[in-house]
């Protein structure tokens, strides 16, 4: 691999690479794989739509901030002050 390429931080080896691929020729076990459920829950009958937003470091030190004094993550705190906002 010309880069390092990393998965939540931690390098990708060729080792893991050759295992990954074994693993992939040998087949998998759908069955096992189905019952893994399909990423996250839903927050309602629609599908949520992904909204990409900009916020400068001294903004997102303040919302996460606040989010870890009222023990939510960002998109909650977002989600609530959105609510709050419209109503």
């Amino acid at each position: 691999m010309s880069k390092r390429e990393t998965i939540n931080g931690v390098p990708v080896t060729e080792e893991q690479i050759s295992e990954w691929v074994a693993e992939a020729e040998a087949g998998h076990d759908v069955d096992a794989l189905k019952k893994r459920g399909r990423g996250r829950p839903g927050r309602g009958a629609e599908p949520s739509q992904v909204v990409a937003l900009r916020l400068t470091s001294d903004e997102l030190a303040a919302l996460d901030a606040r989010a870890a004094r009222e023990h939510k993550s960002r998109s909650e705190l977002i989600r609530d002050a959105l609510a709050a906002y419209a109503a």
